[in-house]
């Protein structure tokens, strides 16, 4: 039933390949201002998905996730447009040199060629996929969550009217609108057509990839993030950033999950903690070491668990461990962690150098919070995900990230001796 739908993509892709910077910007242009004009079918869309979702109890965080509003599809067209004003990465040389033969090599920047994003109830992704991947001159394939059907008929339905004003393959970005589990499996299967496959969601969906899939996998996207709070810690400034990481967004990957206490600090900052936390409506759940010196505290405590510290809240949810010392902090972020980000707070610089050489996470920070780990917050505009595997690309994903190389060997009828 895909075979049609990658066939189109491949061939979309190999006019993408052909494109300049200056027509590759102007068909974002336009996307940007035909979701503009076009806002009210694709918000009128998304109040279905949010009506559906509620009446099958879908949680706030996810709700969140798939609500748009029209200040959030405003600042989705703005976000495309500065894709435009970023460099365009294709064609640009890498490097290369003079042989002793008299070869001329150099390793140039080219498009991947046709990407797969699976993700779930994240409609902004639509767009910040199809855009990142125009600009880089790849054509996708996006199949987003049942949560977020119609939303993505409407986006989608108004991203390929503006390719085809532009006078390019609408099939450039498409869709799978069809709900059925079935056609995930058989997307994994077409490495004929599709070149890397983007899983954006929970950790059942990054398994059945790397497990099924033929087609090579990024994953991430997963955060159970971490700040330390080290015994030489400002208290008093710590307590804005863990607030900032929790509160601000909380139902997204970089949002702080698990705060982490070294234990001689741990009597003087828990209240000092719980009084800031209830202010912002967030339930603490503590290790076995704090839940004595937080549960006469302003917030509700409760015992926490294994399973707890292992996954992400995605809500107004944080786990409390206190640890006996740095080497602590990080065995704690390696056992549960998943790479995606972690901070310390400190004011030793020691300390700070050791915690970043110790985590092998995608974004490590010093007295800043995880929610900084983002393509916009990098200067690398809207991301395609955040990477939390070594190869190939790691951390957030941005325009060179969507780009692979090949070498150019140039010569003057030159043979090799």
């Amino acid at each position: 039933m895909l075979e049609q739908t990658g066939k189109s993509a491949q061939a979309a892709s190999r006019v993408l390949a052909q494109l300049s910077g200056k027509q590759k910007n102007q068909a974002l242009t336009r996307i940007a201002d035909l979701l503009e004009q076009n806002s009210a079918p694709i918000l009128a869309a998304n109040k279905i998905d949010i009506a559906n979702a509620r009446e099958q109890g879908t949680s706030e965080a996810m709700l969140d996730r798939l609500l748009l509003t029209q200040a959030r599809l405003e600042s989705i067209a703005a976000d495309v447009r500065k894709v435009c004003l970023l460099a365009d990465p294709v064609g640009e040389v890498i490097d290369g040199g003079v042989l002793d033969s008299g070869l001329r090599l150099e390793r140039r920047r080219m498009p991947l060629g046709v990407v797969a994003v699976i993700y779930e109830a994240r409609p902004n992704v639509t767009v910040d996929v199809a855009s990142l991947c125009l600009k880089t001159g790849n054509a996708v394939i996006l199949r987003g969550g049942k949560e977020t059907h119609n939303t993505n008929v409407a986006t989608v339905r108004v991203i390929q009217q503006a390719l085809s004003e532009c006078g390019l393959p609408a099939a450039a970005i498409q869709a799978i609108d069809d709900p059925d589990r079935a056609l995930v499996t058989e997307l994994l299967k077409m490495d004929r057509y599709v070149d890397i496959l983007i899983p954006r969601g929970g950790a059942g969906l990054h398994r059945l990839c790397r497990e099924q899939s033929t087609i090579p996998v990024i994953t991430g996207g997963i955060g159970v993030c971490h700040i330390f709070v080290d015994e030489s810690a400002d208290l008093h400034k710590a307590l804005p950033v863990i607030e900032n990481a929790k509160v601000q967004r909380p139902g997204v990957c970089n949002a702080v999950e698990t705060l982490l206490v070294h234990e001689k600090i741990a009597a003087e900052f828990l209240p000092l903690l719980s009084e800031k936390m209830a202010a912002n409506g967030v339930t603490l759940h503590a290790c076995p070491l704090s839940l004595p010196l937080l549960k006469n505290g302003a917030a509700k405590a409760l015992a926490v668990t294994d399973v707890q510290l292992s996954d992400e809240w995605l809500s107004l949810d944080l786990n409390v461990v206190v640890v006996a010392d740095i080497d602590s902090a990080i065995d704690h972020i390696r056992h549960y962690g998943t790479q995606h980000s972690e901070s310390i707070l400190t004011q030793s610089m020691s300390q700070a150098d050791y915690f970043v050489a110790g985590i092998d996470s995608s974004a490590v920070y010093v007295n800043a919070s995880t929610r900084f780990t983002d393509g916009g917050q990098f200067g690398l505009g809207a991301e395609v995900a955040v990477s939390t595997q070594k190869l190939h690309a790691r951390g957030p994903m941005g325009l060179t990230a969507l780009t692979t190389y090949k070498w150019i060997g140039i010569g003057d009828h030159t043979i090799r001796s």
